[in-house]
């Protein structure tokens, strides 16, 4: 395949991607597989697919704000918290490799959409947000966790935030993307100047797909503000299925 072929190749999947994650997550499943189908090492496409993730959040985190929503400062928390754990996860995925770990993060998606299809539905009139007090510092405690597998490989790590963000702080999905977007980009950056320091990113093919990754987070968050809560859950479940499937049996 001609270089032009596959750089167009990357830049599309970013396009998708940019959407995929803003909305729901597991993006990354998919852009993995075709870095290192361009001929990047695994560990290259791991620091390579950072760059396009933190334009990606960051157009989306724009996208939201012109559209009114934002969790300031409560999101800024969550992102100083996560930074402490992506840096460990990154520095954990420079040296190694997580073989089982595909079939690991099928479970977990597995069990993420069961709790989706059977959680007791919260009405819009009980989603009174808990975002101060010790929910703050549970929040705080368990995103520092979540840095930790964000740092390392980040695929599917939508699909959990969106489910402790929407169960346990009670809020609704849209702000829940418009969080998740804003804490994944402070964690990013850190894990990225982890993998660049360590030489582990291709910065051509990276600019390339983050170029797609804006232009699909960018109408990936105002769609999910437009569409709202039953949009977002309908994809999240159909997402979920079929990233879990390809982890599994692929």
């Amino acid at each position: 395949m001609e270089e032009t072929t596959l750089y167009l190749l990357v830049l599309a999947a970013g396009v998708a991607v940019g959407v995929i994650n803003t909305i729901a997550g597991g993006g990354s499943l998919l852009t993995l597989p075709i870095l290192i189908f361009c001929g990047l090492p695994p560990s290259v496409a791991n620091g390579t697919n950072r760059v396009g993730i933190l334009l990606q959040t960051a157009m989306a985190t724009v996208g939201f704000k012109s559209k009114g929503v934002s969790t300031f400062p409560f999101n800024i928390y969550l992102g100083i918290s996560a930074i402490f754990g992506a840096i460990l996860g990154a520095n954990i995925a420079i040296d190694i490799k997580g073989e089982t770990f595909n079939k690991i993060l099928a479970i977990i998606m597995v069990i993420v959409v069961l709790i989706i299809i059977f959680k007791p539905k919260i009405k819009t009139s009980e989603l009174q947000e808990r975002l101060t007090g010790k929910h703050l510092w549970v929040g705080i405690t368990v995103f520092f966790f979540i840095g930790i597998y964000g740092g390392f490989v980040n695929a599917g790590i939508g699909f959990i935030i969106i489910i402790f963000l929407h169960f346990f702080h009670k809020m609704n999905l849209v702000r829940v993307n418009a969080t998740k977007v804003v804490v994944v980009f402070i964690y990013t950056l850190s894990a990225l100047i982890v993998f660049i320091i360590n030489d582990k990113v291709d910065w051509k093919v990276g600019l390339i797909l983050a170029a797609g990754n804006g232009i699909g987070a960018w109408f990936g968050s105002r769609l999910s503000v437009k569409k709202g809560d039953n949009f977002i859950k309908s994809f999240l479940v159909v997402m979920i299925i079929i990233m879990s499937v390809k982890l599994w049996f692929f």
